[in-house]
C-alpha cells in the first residue's frame, strides 16, 4: 500500500477525504506551554522558528521605479502545465474541463495530507515498501514506493529543512512597517490562514476574517492548524515582543466565493497568498480589484506569489499529481509588481523571500 494517497477525480462530487488526527507529539507541546523567543525545533511535520533575527532570505526591491517596468523588459510568467493524474483522468472520462472548484478541493486535500504526514516515519514506511516490492518482483508497487520516496524527500526539504512554505522570519520581514493599529484583516483564498495570523501577531488587537470557497479549508486546513504553533509578534499593551497562538486571536472563517462577499471598504489589510498566479492575464485585473473592493481608504494590500526559480519548477513537476489541478503561473517579483502596478496599486514595499515574491501596496 502506498504511503501517500493519490488524489482522484472521477466525478464532480468528490468524496470527503479523511485524515488521521494529529497526536500531541506530532503537533507540539501540550497547550499552555509557551515557546520562548529564540526557540527553534524541528517536529515530524514542520519547523518551529521563533528567532527574532533577520531571515535567511530577503531581497528588498522597494527602491525600484515601478513606473518604468514594461512587459517587453520583464517577460511573461512561466506556466505550469504538467497536469495531475486526477485532472487528466477526469477530463478523459467526462470530455470536459475539471471544474475549478473541484480542482481546488483536490489541491487542498492533497496538500493538507503532506502537512499531517509524520515525514520521518513515512520515509521509513516508503523504504520498507520499496524493499518489499523488490523482493516480490512487484514493479507497480516498487514504482509507487519510489515516487513516494522522492516526493517525501522534496517535501521534507521544503517544509522541515528550509521552512520555505511558512517562512516566518521572511514573512515578518516582508510584513514589517505597516502603519496600522488593531487592524481588521481580510484574507482572500485563506486556506490555513497562516499569513493573517502572522500579521495579527505583529499588529494585535484587531480581528481576522478568513475567506475560502472550499469548506475543507475551514474544517481541516485552518481547523486543524496546530494550536501550539508560535507566531512572534508584539504585546499591544507594552510594545514588547511576545509569542502568540491561534486560539488567542479573534478569527472567523467564511466559506464563500470572493465574488459573493457582502463586505464594503472596511478592512485595514487585505491579504492574498498565492492567488494572483491562478488568474490568466485576461482576469488579472479582476483579481486585483477583489483586493481593492474591501480596502479602507489608506489600507494595505498584502500579496505574495510563488517565485519562478529552478527549484520551484522542479517542485511543481515532481509534485504534479498533488498540486497541479488548475491554472498556475510562476512569476518573478518584477512580473508580479507590473501586474499590480498597471491595475492601480502603488507598491510601497517589495521583497523576495525563500519561495515567494511579496508586495505591500496601497490603492492609487
Amino acid at each position: 500500500m502506498a504511503t501517500l494517497v493519490r488524489p482522484e477525480a472521477t466525478t464532480v462530487a468528490l468524496a470527503p477525504r479523511s485524515f488521521p488526527v494529529p497526536t500531541d507529539r506530532a503537533w507540539g507541546r501540550p497547550r499552555g506551554a509557551r515557546h520562548a523567543i529564540g526557540h527553534v525545533e524541528r517536529t515530524p511535520q514542520f519547523t518551529i522558528d521563533v528567532r527574532d533575527q533577520a531571515p535567511d532570505m530577503f531581497v528588498d526591491l522597494a527602491a525600484t521605479d515601478w513606473s518604468k517596468l514594461t512587459w517587453k523588459g520583464v517577460g511573461k510568467p512561466y506556466k505550469t502545465e504538467k497536469w495531475s493524474r486526477a485532472r487528466r483522468d477526469y477530463e478523459s472520462l467526462h470530455n470536459a474541463p475539471l471544474p475549478v472548484i473541484e480542482g481546488w478541493r483536490l489541491f487542498n486535500t492533497a496538500f493538507h495530507q503532506f502537512f499531517l504526514t509524520d515525514v520521518p516515519d513515512a520515509q521509513v514506511q516508503a523504504r520498507a515498501q520499496l524493499t518489499h516490492a523488490l523482493s516480490h518482483f512487484d514493479a507497480h508497487e516498487a514504482q509507487e514506493a519510489m515516487e513516494d520516496i522522492v516526493r517525501l524527500a522534496v517535501w521534507n526539504k521544503i517544509m522541515r529543512v528550509e521552512d520555505a512554505v511558512w517562512d516566518p522570519r521572511g514573512k515578518r520581514a516582508l510584513f514589517a512597517g505597516l502603519d496600522v493599529k488593531s487592524p481588521r484583516i481580510l484574507f482572500l483564498g485563506a486556506a490555513d490562514g497562516y499569513e493573517a495570523m502572522q500579521l495579527a501577531a505583529m499588529y494585535p488587537g484587531g480581528e481576522i476574517v478568513l475567506v475560502d470557497y472550499d469548506a475543507f479549508c475551514e474544517t481541516d486546513r485552518f481547523g486543524k492548524f496546530p494550536l501550539n504553533y508560535p507566531f512572534l509578534g508584539v504585546d499591544a499593551s507594552t510594545g514588547h515582543k511576545r509569542v502568540w497562538y491561534r486560539d488567542e486571536m479573534p478569527i472567523s472563517f467564511e466559506v464563500a466565493d470572493i465574488r459573493d462577499l457582502k463586505y464594503g471598504k472596511e478592512f485595514d489589510v487585505v491579504v492574498s497568498i498565492g492567488l494572483l498566479e491562478h488568474f490568466p492575464d485576461a482576469h488579472k485585473a479582476e483579481c486585483v480589484e477583489m483586493h481593492r473592493k474591501f480596502l479602507k481608504p489608506g489600507g494595505y494590500v498584502v500579496m505574495t506569489t510563488p517565485r519562478n526559480q529552478f527549484k520551484t519548477r522542479i517542485y511543481y513537476n515532481i509534485m504534479a499529481d498533488f498540486m497541479n489541478h488548475g491554472y498556475r503561473e510562476l512569476m518573478d517579483a518584477m512580473q508580479m509588481s507590473l501586474y499590480c502596478y498597471e491595475n492601480g496599486l502603488d507598491i510601497l514595499r517589495a521583497g523576495v523571500i525563500k519561495a515567494h515574491n511579496g508586495l505591500i501596496m496601497k490603492a492609487r
